[in-house]
């Protein structure tokens, strides 16, 4: 079994903006000023879902050649639904992350129809975020003090 060990590294800013760092490379991310934020950048959802979608896209472009599809161009548009009643404490009922995702392939290849849904179905059952994403990784939590 070959483990890789992904790091990353987020600290708060100011109000809640949040920079996040991974190998040599930075974002920042931050809520819409209608929940407190500066719009400074996207949401921690909203770059769940690129993620999501940008690895969908990788799965794609590197397994394309070995499946015979002849990718010329894809897309993935997301949408995810969130009750955001559940998050602001507003009901306790509601589930407090996305309850549903769906993925909008938009793909052009000169492939038939069945293939490339083959395909889009390789793509999901092989992108390591869509399956972070649908069977939970074990989450530990250390506190340190400073």
């Amino acid at each position: 079994m070959a483990i890789e060990v992904y790091k990353a590294e987020t600290y708060s800013t100011e109000g809640l903006q949040v920079v996040c760092r991974a190998r040599q490379f930075e974002m920042v991310l931050d809520e819409p000023k209608n929940i407190g934020g500066t719009d400074a950048g996207m949401t921690p959802v909203e770059a769940l879902l690129c993620s999501l979608g940008a690895c969908k896209v990788i799965v794609a472009r590197a397994f394309s050649k070995s499946h015979k599809i002849h990718l010329k161009d894809i897309r993935v548009e997301l949408e995810g639904e969130l009750d955001t009643d559940g998050f602001m404490g507003k009901n306790s009922e509601a589930k407090i992350g996305f309850s549903k995702i769906t993925s909008h392939f938009f793909i052009d290849a000169d492939n038939t129809e069945d293939e490339i849904i083959a395909f889009v179905e390789f793509i999901n059952a092989t992108c390591p975020v869509h399956d972070t994403m649908s069977i939970s990784p074990k989450f530990d939590t250390k506190v340190n003090i400073i």
